[in-house]
């Protein structure tokens, strides 16, 4: 009975030696790929979380597979109990250095990722790729104060909002898919052309640009004060400042032939850094 207790712990041993061998490998794998093409981890502190959870899998892997003595295990422990507080502390020091924004769409199957650097206070968008990847895609246009607010408006839709050095409200929408065939490319703001309407709310669009009215109090969007993002999103400024945003709702069905043939309904999210819900607009 003892030497197939013996025998059970050599072979969950070695198991988990091959799972920190798996990890140790994945990490090499990320460095070279960091070095060649500028490839990250979504978020900077994975890095040093992966090297902590290889730690301790090594640790119990060692301690199942040698004789157990006293003398054995405490060595073993506290070498691997220091290599683990180093690596939090460099968690930490790159964090101070680097502040990671992270969020996972509702369906998980996206991840928005802004890296800012503290000093500089310039903000990287980082476009997520298999899952824990990413490369940096472009820098936010005004440097920030305070705390970044995500808000998923869609499961591939994420709207940044933030205020600017200027004390100006900003938004940045992260988009990750699309509601047409995936081959065109077209303009959120010619595609919702019409009336909507919402609770209390009603949205045109039209050539001269679109209007919003909320209770009663209306404002117009040029054309030139909008800005799309992918194609899923668009953002109306007013005086160079974030008012709305507008995105296509899961169920929008895009029709480049004919904007009359549009099917489903759009959202519309305020700019403002108090907690609000995306309003979901019908057409009328």
């Amino acid at each position: 009975m003892k030497q197939n207790t013996s025998k059970t712990k050599k072979v969950i041993g070695w198991v988990l030696f091959l799972v920190a061998n798996g990890f140790f490998c994945m990490q090499i794998g990320y460095l070279v790929f960091h070095e060649r093409f500028q490839v990250d981890y979504v978020d900077n502190r994975l890095f040093y979380i992966i090297n902590i959870v290889c730690l301790i899998i090594l640790t119990l892997a060692i301690l199942l597979i040698l004789p157990s003595t006293r003398k054995l295990i405490t060595i073993i422990s506290s070498i691997s109990v220091l290599l683990i507080i180093g690596h939090v502390v460099l968690l930490i020091s790159s964090n101070n250095e680097i502040k990671n924004i992270t969020s996972i769409s509702p369906d998980w199957k996206h991840v928005l990722s802004i890296k800012e650097n503290v000093e500089s206070g310039e903000a990287v968008y980082y476009r997520s790729y298999y899952g824990i990847l990413a490369r940096p895609k472009e820098v936010l246009p005004d440097k920030k104060i305070g705390e970044f607010q995500v808000e998923w408006l869609a499961d591939d839709v994420g709207a940044v909002t933030y205020k600017a050095a200027n004390n100006t409200t900003q938004q940045f929408i992260a988009t990750y898919g699309d509601r047409g065939s995936g081959i065109s490319y077209y303009y959120v703001g010619a595609q919702t052309h019409g009336n909507w309407q919402g609770d209390n709310i009603e949205l045109v669009s039209g050539p001269e640009g679109i209007m919003v009215t909320d209770n009663g109090e209306t404002e117009m969007f040029q054309w030139d004060d909008i800005d799309q993002f992918g194609t899923l999103a668009i953002v109306l400024k007013k005086n160079g400042e974030a008012a709305w945003t507008i995105a296509l709702q899961e169920n929008f069905q895009v029709d480049t032939g004919t904007v009359e043939a549009n099917e489903g309904n759009i959202l519309l999210y305020k700019a403002t850094m108090e907690k609000n819900e995306p309003i979901v607009l019908s057409k009328s």
